[in-house]
C-alpha cells in the first residue's frame, strides 16, 4: 500500500503543465470501436482508469500501445461484445462501451459498472436512450444485454443532463439510420471533445455544448488521429493549490474557458488570476476570503469534481461559507478527514457549513475517493506540520503522478510504500 507524505506550509511557485482530460479520453477510447483501423489518441494521461479501459479493449480483441502521452488503438481485431466482469467492476466509465459495441456489432453484454463510492449513479438514462434507438434490453442475474440488428434514429429527451448517457447515445446514434436528436443533453467540454472526435472519423454530429445535440447517421466511419483537451479538473486543482498555500504559479496547457464558474468563485475568495491564451497565472492572497455559497451543478455550473478541493480551500478562509452538493449524494466523505486536520465543517443534508480556521494541522488521513483525496492533498499542502494520506490509489485514478507535478511547483511531497 502506498501513501503520500506531505510537509505543508510552503507557498507553491513555478510552472506546471496540465495533462489531457481523463473524462474526455475514456469515451473517446470507447468511440474507437465504431471504426476498424488504427486510431492515434494524443495527450493521454497515464492513469489507472486509462489502463483499465485499455485492458478491457485488449480483452475484446483490440491491440493497444502506449507511447508516452500517445495511445495507439487498433480495433480491426475486435471480436467480442461481452465486457469482462472483473474489469467492468473496477471502473464506471466502462459503461461507455455499450453504445459503440451495440452500433458496430448489434449486441453487447455488460455488468453494472464500478468506480468511486460517491452516491447513486444510475444507468437508467443510458438504457432509455439505447431503447429509443431500437435496442432490446434484458437485465438478468446482474448482467445487462442490449441487442439491435439495426439502430434507428429518434428524438430522445433526458430527464437529467447526464454526461455519460449523452455520450453513450451519441456514439450509438452515429451509425443509426436516420437522424437522432438528444434534448436536455449534457453540455460539458468533454461532450464537445467527443463530438469533434466522432466528426474526425466521418460522423455528422452538431450541437455539442448546447442542450440539443443532433446526429445524422452514417454507414461507416474511419480511424482517426486526435488530441484530447486539457483536464479542467486537474487545472482547477492546481489553481486551488496555489490559492490555499498563498502561492503563485503558472499553469500551461490550460483552458480557462472551461472553468468560468471556478474562476468566478476563486476571484471572490481574493485569488488573482490572469489568462493569456492557454496560460494561466494564479496568485493566492495571504488569507482567503469566505464566500456566501458554492453550489455544484451540471456544466457550466460549478463542477462537482471540484467540490471537495473547494471545501478544503474554504476551510482556511476568513469567515463562514456554505457548499451545497446538487449532483451526487454521499459526496461529503472528506469532511471527517478535513475536520481531523483542524477544519470546522458541519453537514446538513446536501450542504456543508464551513467556518474558516487560521490554519490546518498535519494529520494521518484517508482518501475515501478520488476527489476527496485531492482535497486532502490541498489541505496537507497548506497545513502546519506533516500529513500522511492513505489509500492514494483513489487519487491515481484522476491525477497522473500528482506528487511529480506538485513537486515541480515547490511542494514538499513524497510517495512512500507502507
Amino acid at each position: 500500500m502506498e501513501a503520500f507524505i506531505i510537509e505543508g506550509g510552503k507557498p507553491l511557485s513555478g510552472k506546471v503543465r496540465v495533462h489531457g482530460a481523463k473524462n474526455a479520453s475514456l469515451p473517446i477510447f470507447s468511440a474507437t470501436l465504431l471504426a476498424k483501423g488504427k486510431h492515434i489518441i494524443r495527450e493521454i494521461p497515464q492513469l489507472l482508469d486509462i489502463y483499465v479501459m485499455l485492458d478491457i479493449l485488449k480483452r475484446i480483441g483490440a491491440r493497444c500501445k502506449v507511447d508516452s502521452s500517445k495511445v495507439i488503438i487498433d480495433t480491426s481485431g475486435v471480436n467480442q461484445t461481452d465486457i469482462p466482469e472483473d474489469l467492468m467492476g473496477q471502473m464506471r466509465s466502462s459503461i461507455f462501451l455499450m453504445g459503440p459495441l451495440l452500433a458496430r456489432f448489434g449486441r453487447v453484454t455488460v455488468t453494472r459498472p464500478g468506480g468511486c463510492a460517491i452516491g447513486e449513479r444510475r444507468i437508467d438514462l443510458h438504457l432509455k436512450g439505447l431503447e429509443y434507438l431500437g435496442a432490446h434490453i434484458e437485465v438478468k442475474g446482474g448482467y445487462i444485454t442490449c441487442s439491435a440488428p439495426v439502430l434507428q434514429g429518434n428524438s430522445i429527451y433526458l430527464d437529467y443532463p447526464s454526461v455519460g448517457a449523452t455520450e453513450n447515445i451519441m456514439m450509438a446514434a452515429v451509425l443509426a439510420k436516420g437522424k437522432t436528436q438528444i434534448k436536455n443533453a449534457a453540455r460539458e467540454p468533454e461532450i464537445i471533445d467527443l463530438q469533434n472526435f466522432l466528426n474526425s472519423m466521418g460522423a455528422k454530429v452538431s450541437g455539442a455544448g448546447t442542450n440539443v445535440i443532433e446526429i445524422e447517421g452514417v454507414k461507416d466511419l474511419r480511424a482517426s488521429d486526435y488530441r484530447v483537451i486539457p483536464d479542467r479538473i486537474v487545472t482547477g486543482t492546481f489553481m486551488m493549490a496555489a490559492a490555499i498555500t498563498s502561492g503563485e504559479i503558472t499553469i500551461e496547457n490550460a483552458r480557462a474557458d472551461h472553468l468560468d464558474a471556478v474562476i468566478d468563485v476563486l476571484r471572490r475568495c481574493g485569488v488573482e488570476i490572469s489568462i493569456e491564451s492557454d496560460i494561466m497565472k494564479v496568485k493566492g492572497p495571504k488569507r482567503l476570503r469566505s464566500v456566501d455559497r458554492v453550489r455544484t451543478a451540471p456544466y457550466p455550473g460549478f463542477p462537482t469534481d471540484l467540490q471537495a478541493p473547494m471545501m478544503a480551500l474554504l476551510s482556511t478562509a476568513n469567515g463562514a461559507s456554505i457548499v451545497s452538493e446538487n449532483v451526487f449524494d454521499s459526496r461529503f466523505k472528506h469532511v471527517n478527514e478535513l475536520n481531523r486536520m483542524g477544519a470546522n465543517i458541519q453537514v446538513d443534508l446536501n450542504s456543508a457549513f464551513i467556518r474558516g480556521v487560521p490554519y490546518l494541522e498535519g494529520a494521518m488521513v484517508e482518501a475515501t475517493d478520488l476527489r476527496a483525496g485531492a482535497a486532502l492533498v490541498l489541505a496537507a499542502l497548506a497545513a502546519k506540520g506533516v500529513s500522511r494520506i492513505h489509500h492514494i490509489h483513489h487519487i491515481d485514478r484522476g491525477y497522473e503522478k500528482l506528487e511529480t507535478y506538485l513537486k515541480q511547483i515547490n511542494a514538499n511531497m513524497q510517495r512512500v510504500n507502507l
